[in-house]
């Protein structure tokens, strides 16, 4: 599971030159038109929650869809409170370009200034700007087995700091890019040591008390507030979850919760005020030359994040000062789907038809025709997808889904099928271990750990289990 980030799809999808296009002079049709498409979201069951389109600061439609909590029966409505996933490290971004502006921090400043007992490596390597752009070298802090049932003692910042400290470097920092969850982790620690407050309380005097934003919670209190919308996840055999087991405290990586009003006034003060940062200091934004390119080409921009249940999705064109905004409490990507809709809808254009999400598709592609069928067709059946998960992730969530439901035997076949498909990724051949070791197999159990090894030889999974199986 991850908490999802800021997608990268605009780069090859929403650069669409707006120049000439009409703005929103019939909102009325528009409203019938976002109806209309939302029923189709609705009649596959893959969308609740709320929809919200503004033209220069101004709603000119908000509507809320569905069920907040389908156990009680309860409504999402406008005043119903959403998790924003990975629309927290817009949030943390503002505190760290404040603090540059204010000189407590400098954009090349290392890692190892403002937090003490880092590998030598990341220390004198890794720098504020590096954490901001995804380049530092750090990963996903979250993907740790267990990493969900950790008490809420082990979810504070300075505990996940600790466990950071702990992680190698996949790279040289700023010679690649990786999404990290980690960095921006890291920065929230940073934020707390230079300004000697806690970064909940930053958030609030720096960001949320200032902009007015009352129906927002951006620490523990999150899971006892009162009309938070519960979120639901379809699972690969076709059924419905709450995401309550994956409910975690709030973090500069991601889980703040509000309404669908207090992001709009967020977004719009970031994006269209020097309010919270000044022209100078929103330089140091990783989507700064991309936002200067829309301001000049037109095209809309997206913040965006998720998990299992929940999804959210700003849509900003900066040229003509318009917003769409999206948050559901069901499985990503329906949100980002249905507000990049919504979008071309503005412009005249006719939407996609929405689909079920791709895992029960390709569970039901292997279910229904067979491993060959999966294996002979699977770049068709995921293509367009690249740019959200590479296509090892999508088969090892199914095989982890089949593997936890006691189906053994249909997992090997999937992780085998990504071992084949994926054989230089390490953790293709760490989850077919896994697998072998379940079904009794430790001698093919083991060749697969050394495997994942000879590709990463860090690997801690694999460490561990070669170590368990040759004692």
């Amino acid at each position: 599971m991850k908490l999802n980030r800021v997608w990268l799809w605009f780069v090859n999808i929403l650069m669409i030159n707006t120049m000439h296009s009409q703005v929103i002079n019939q909102p009325d049709q528009l409203a019938q038109k976002i109806d209309a498409l939302v029923k189709q979201y609705q009649d596959l069951d893959i969308f609740s929650g709320v929809v919200l389109v503004a033209e220069k600061g101004e709603p000119v439609y908000q509507k809320a869809f569905g069920q907040s909590n389908r156990e009680h029966g309860t409504a999402n409505t406008m005043s119903t409170y959403f998790d924003i996933g990975s629309i927290n490290k817009l949030f943390t971004k503002v505190l760290v370009m404040q603090l540059i502006e204010e000189g407590k921090i400098q954009p090349d400043d290392l890692l190892g200034k403002f937090l003490n007992g880092f590998p030598e490596e990341a220390a004198t390597k890794v720098t504020i700007k590096e954490l901001i752009d995804h380049t530092s070298g750090y990963g996903d802090y979250m993907q740790e087995p267990g990493f969900f049932d950790l008490p809420k003692s082990e979810q504070t910042i300075p505990a996940l700091v600790e466990r950071i400290r702990k992680m190698p470097l996949d790279f040289e920092p700023g010679t690649e890019w990786q999404y990290s969850n980690a960095g921006y982790l890291l920065l929230g620690g940073i934020i707390e040591e230079v300004t000697g407050k806690p970064f909940y309380q930053n958030i609030l005097d720096r960001i949320v008390i200032p902009l007015g934003m009352t129906h927002t919670v951006v620490d523990e209190k999150k899971e006892v507030t009162a009309n938070r919308a519960i979120g639901y996840m379809k699972t690969m055999f076709g059924s419905l979850e709450n995401n309550e087991n994956l409910l975690l405290i709030p973090t500069p990586a991601g889980g703040f919760i509000m309404t669908v009003e207090d992001l709009f006034k967020f977004v719009e003060a970031y994006f269209f005020s020097d309010q919270m940062v000044s022209p100078a200091g929103k330089q140091y934004d990783d989507f700064y030359p991309f936002i200067q390119q829309l301001k000049k080409d037109g095209g809309a921009i997206p913040v965006a994040g998720g998990f299992e249940g929940a999804n959210a999705l700003a849509l900003v064109d900066i040229q003509r000062h318009l917003d769409v905004i999206v948050l559901a409490n069901m499985d990503e990507p329906v949100a980002e789907n249905l507000g990049k809709a919504i979008y071309g809808l503005i412009d005249g254009k006719e939407p996609t038809a929405p689909a079920l999400p791709l895992i029960p598709q390709l569970y039901s592609a292997y279910r229904d025709q067979g491993i060959g069928y999966l294996k002979e067709h699977f770049a068709e059946l995921i293509a367009g997808t690249e740019d959200r998960e590479p296509g090892d992730v999508w088969l090892n969530q199914i095989g982890y889904n089949l593997l936890y439901s006691g189906m053994t035997s249909e997992a090997l076949q999937i992780f085998k099928l990504n071992t084949e498909l994926f054989p230089d990724i390490a953790n293709c051949w760490d989850s077919y271990g896994e697998a072998l070791l379940k079904s009794g197999d430790r001698n093919a159990a083991l060749k697969a750990y050394k495997q994942a090894l000879a590709i990463r030889p860090d690997l801690p999974s694999a460490l561990e289990a070669i170590k368990k199986l040759e004692n």
